[in-house]
């Protein structure tokens, strides 16, 4: 159940969010669990956490601007230095699974014992409890609303049913958490990732910008939440990384965005909500 369109703070006309889905290789293991055999194609995954996410960072400083990146517990385990590195940069850790397998909609067990494994790894390796969660690849559970409830998550970004952030309604009418929607044309993998398994057209710099750049000015004259989202094994390409920067140029060459992280955003639409509630 969507809410009204937020207020931003600071009479921002709309917010941005810079977020990366780190990954990795499970990108490719989630795929096909054969892929583990399979090195040149897993380096592609390797390749986001070796170089990309460096890169990243490098670029964020740069424009000295808050990102927040979500992390696959194995991802976590399996890279370590780079998850600390994007702690110490002052980014959003948020929640994004444990193997990045899509749930299983017949195995509650399953992908309950999957939520909690990537908290788990989040917390070990860097003491991070995370406010946010994205599931992998867009794919959820009718469960994945209460999880996040019982494990005390503030806010998810999986689902695709609006431009505004709103708060879910549970079952029994009391609130819920902050929902943060995204779009898949607002997703680098669609345009940029290929494999002989999964293969699709890889889209030049011009055609991406043309649709993140179309889709932004209408969000903005909206008002709403522009939540774009990169992965570190394609938007770390070389060429990639510069569609970023100047897509963010562009960005700026609006007045009054408000750049934030997912739980800066999930915040300011609480705030908007509870003011509503207060006044009906």
């Amino acid at each position: 159940m969507a809410d009204a369109p937020c207020l931003w703070p600071n009479g921002a006309q709309c917010a941005v969010m810079l977020t990366f889905d780190f990954d990795a290789e499970t990108m490719w293991l989630s795929r096909d669990p054969l892929n583990a055999r399979r090195p040149a194609l897993l380096s592609q995954g390797t390749y986001g956490a070796k170089v990309g996410v460096p890169r990243i960072l490098e670029l964020l400083r740069e424009q000295e601007l808050p990102a927040t990146f979500f992390v696959p517990g194995w991802t976590a385990d399996r890279h370590p230095d780079k998850l600390l590195a994007i702690v110490e940069a002052g980014h959003e850790v948020g929640h994004h699974g444990y193997d990045h397998v899509w749930p299983d909609l017949d195995k509650p067990e399953e992908e309950e014992a999957e939520f909690v494994r990537g908290l788990e790894a989040l917390d070990r390796v860097a003491g991070i409890r995370p406010k946010g969660y994205r599931c992998p690849a867009g794919e959820t559970t009718d469960r994945l609303l209460p999880l996040l409830m019982k494990y005390g998550l503030q806010y998810d970004s999986s689902y695709m049913d609006d431009v505004f952030p709103y708060v879910h309604r549970m079952p029994d009418g009391s609130d819920g958490p902050v929902e943060l929607p995204w779009s898949w044309s607002l997703d680098d993998v669609p345009f940029t990732v290929y494999s002989l398994r999964n293969q699709r057209p890889i889209q030049t710099n011009e055609h991406i910008l043309s649709i993140w750049k179309a889709e932004f000015r209408e969000i903005y004259r909206w008002g709403g939440l522009f939540d774009l989202i990169n992965h570190p094994q394609a938007i770390g390409r070389p060429s990639r990384l510069a569609l970023l920067r100047e897509f963010i140029e562009y960005v700026r060459g609006f007045p009054n965005v408000w750049f934030a992280t997912g739980s800066e955003v999930a915040a300011a639409c609480l705030a908007h909500h509870h003011a509503r509630k207060a006044e009906a």
